[in-house]
């Protein structure tokens, strides 16, 4: 009896990984499907575009591709880009580490004006960007920054500080206190303790916030189109705006140059996810 059991459960595992495999190709499926797609667009002129979307080109024509790089100067919207986000997500690990750090680790004479900062953060997370737009653009005309990097910086930096901010305080939380006591108990400072205490444990977490600010960074519009007008300031994502006229749109140029966009992200990311899947989880593993 014992072996039939033992051999109903095996049959009953074994289809059951089947099936999980079979889940997991559909969803990788639908997941790839609008990526796969695009780069199928990619290759038709804009007639089989409008006429005939979900058929193959009818030839494999690389005329979108040229155009798009013939269009965009990449070493100018490339360069703006990683000025943009070099600066950013360096003020914004420095000043989200040092405020996560304050309200998991100091303490507060009231603990309602803790929750009361946790509760602002919270709120900052379900507030759309779309929103800000008109005030960021009314306080950036009236400082002077239109045109500049720092008409971009200051806003990703803001709007990163919620999400940047509790994400390492869930992490620091669960952050044994003893090894940082013992570090005090030794004479290190709170600079020294930080440095070489703190911040290479939670290396992960510092990783996946960088990840994540670098994507966003890449691929935010919205403030860049309403604060960048001149074209010797374009990021990558405004760049590809270049294919829309006012009478007409190239919708070849804009997927083979949205291609050229999506392709480096995916690299990126294929290289860095491991770090991801650590700094989110090590929160739950941690204490």
């Amino acid at each position: 009896m014992r072996d039939i059991s033992d051999i109903a459960g095996k049959r009953t595992n074994y289809i059951g990984s089947i099936g999980t495999h079979i889940l997991a190709y559909v969803v990788t499926f639908i997941v790839l499907l609008p990526f796969l797609w695009m780069i199928l667009l990619s290759f038709k002129s804009n007639n089989e575009i409008l006429n005939d979307p979900f058929t193959f080109p009818k030839t494999l024509s690389f005329d979108n591709y040229s155009r798009a790089l013939s269009t965009l100067k990449l070493g100018v919207l490339y360069q703006n880009t990683f000025i943009i986000a070099a600066i950013t997500i360096i003020i914004e690990l420095l000043i989200t580490f040092m405020s996560s750090y304050a309200l998991s680790r100091m303490v507060f004479r009231s603990n309602r004006l803790k929750n009361s900062i946790t509760a602002l953060l919270l709120a900052g997370l379900a507030i759309p960007a779309f929103i800000l737009l008109f005030p960021v653009y009314r306080i950036t005309i009236s400082l002077g920054l239109l045109n500049s990097y720092a008409s971009l910086i200051i806003p990703y930096i803001a709007t990163s500080v919620s999400f940047n901010t509790l994400l390492f305080t869930g992490f620091l939380r669960g952050f044994p206190r003893e090894v940082e006591e013992a570090a005090i108990i030794d004479g290190s400072g709170l600079f020294t303790l930080c440095s070489s205490i703190v911040v290479p444990i939670i290396m992960p977490v510092i990783a996946t916030v960088f990840i994540f600010n670098v994507l966003y960074i890449w691929n935010e519009f919205p403030f860049a189109v309403t604060l960048i007008s001149k074209e010797s300031m374009q990021t990558i994502s405004l760049g590809i705006s270049q294919f829309k006229g006012r009478f007409n749109i190239d919708y070849g140029g804009i997927i083979a140059a949205s291609t050229l966009l999506i392709i480096p992200q995916l690299v990126f990311f294929a290289i860095f996810q491991r770090f991801i899947i650590e700094g989110m989880t090590a929160g739950a593993v941690k204490g």
